[in-house]
């Protein structure tokens, strides 16, 4: 099928943002579980996080197989494979006899969940580019959204009802209903000409040294990296922050993960249609000065014991920025390099889960608490803004 043959409609825009939003549902919709998990395995918070970071870890490193496979074999038989391996890993969390089986199989459950992660970049890049793409990129995170606000809220009503355990089998399901859509309904947009040859791993280094010597990808690469690590922060830490040290319960926790979820909808919406007169790259300081303010704000509140509301606040201005600079992030580090856009794709996706599951364990090593959360991302955020506005300062205002 020719590229200009894709009709990106509403159905493949779903389908698309579902299987883009399905790896990081393996965090989302456990997470209110998270304290429930360490109680039955008698384990520490710590080594809670960890069943995160392996998958975080998991999803990061999937992304340089699937990336580079999808460049060279197309980008359906990648995608595919994945989303099955998802599926048959998450049963294999379910029946995990020990904590150290589940890190496994969380680990291989994130490799094969990556897949869909970052070929559905790749096709987005396949059929569009510039403030096009970061146009289309922003109504995959609209339906991308869907998955974290309803996920948390789910997890927590689950909760009631199933143990940790029952819920992967949950993720389970969720897999085998993405496999047959995807099978039925995903169009192939790399066609046979436009493959590249060669293995994946040489293919990757060769595409690594021409994508870091673009100045623009650079960029976007620190600054994901960084902004990573400040995500997940948020993500592993949440759930004991707001359960253990402001005492919600986990069905309150998965409604308060929503409305934070929301608040990226209404980020990226907005971002949205402000691509049509603003450049991709000033919307992207502006979601990383949202960013700082946020973390700012949350760090701010636990420092001075300001309470529940102004930290949640600041949590919320954090999430609202991720709607700019995500889309905005990807699109500038893509448009350049379509000849090898899952390679690009990969790289990016890995870069920013690279650093917090290292980050978030070591600094939560004395404890999880609200000052440690908004610390970090206060921080990382920081880094992030003074890196970008080095970078994307003078870019031209409209697109």
């Amino acid at each position: 099928m020719r590229t200009d043959a894709i009709r990106p409609g509403a159905g493949l825009i779903l389908l698309l943002g579902l299987l883009e939003a399905f790896g990081p549902l393996s965090m989302d919709l456990y997470m209110p579980a998270l304290p429930e998990l360490a109680r039955s395995l008698g384990i520490g918070d710590a080594l809670a996080q960890t069943t995160m970071s392996v998958c975080m870890l998991g999803l990061g490193l999937g992304q340089l197989i699937a990336g580079p496979l999808s460049d060279r074999f197309g980008r359906c038989p990648p995608l595919l494979i994945g989303v099955a391996a998802f599926a048959a890993f998450s049963a294999a969390c379910a029946v995990a006899p020990a904590v150290g089986w589940l890190l496994l199989f969380r680990a291989l459950q994130g490799v094969s969940g990556a897949a869909g992660m970052v070929v559905t970049l790749a096709i987005a890049r396949d059929i569009f580019a510039g403030a096009q793409l970061a146009r289309m990129l922003s109504w995959l995170a609209l339906v991308g959204a869907v998955a974290p606000v309803v996920a948390p809220i789910l997890g927590g009503q689950l909760s009631r009802f199933l143990d940790w355990r029952g819920i992967f089998w949950v993720l389970a399901g969720i897999g085998v209903l993405l496999l047959a859509s995807a099978m039925r309904w995903l169009p192939e947009s790399h066609p046979r000409e436009l493959r590249r040859t060669g293995s994946g791993s040489l293919a990757l280094l060769a595409d690594a040294r021409v994508l870091l010597a673009h100045p623009a990808y650079r960029a976007v690469l620190l600054i994901s990296a960084v902004s990573g690590a400040a995500f997940f922060a948020y993500l592993s830490m949440s759930s004991f922050v707001l359960q253990n040290g402001f005492g919600v319960t986990p069905a309150v926790f998965g409604v308060l993960f929503a409305a934070g979820s929301l608040c990226n909808v209404v980020g990226s919406q907005t971002n949205r249609v402000l691509l049509s007169s603003t450049s991709p790259e000033r919307l992207y300081l502006l979601g990383m000065a949202l960013a700082f303010a946020g973390s700012a704000i949350a760090a701010a509140s636990a420092l001075f014991g300001l309470g529940l509301a102004p930290f949640v606040a600041g949590l919320a201005i954090y999430l609202a920025s991720t709607g700019f600079t995500m889309p905005n992030a990807s699109a500038i580090g893509l448009t350049a390099h379509g000849d090898r856009a899952g390679s690009a794709a990969a790289l990016l996706g890995t870069s920013s889960l690279l650093l917090g599951p290292v980050v978030a364990p070591l600094v939560s090593l004395p404890g999880v608490t609200s000052a440690v959360l908004g610390l970090t991302m206060a921080v990382a955020s920081a880094l992030v803004l003074a890196v970008g506005l080095a970078a994307f300062g003078r870019a031209p205002r409209r697109p």
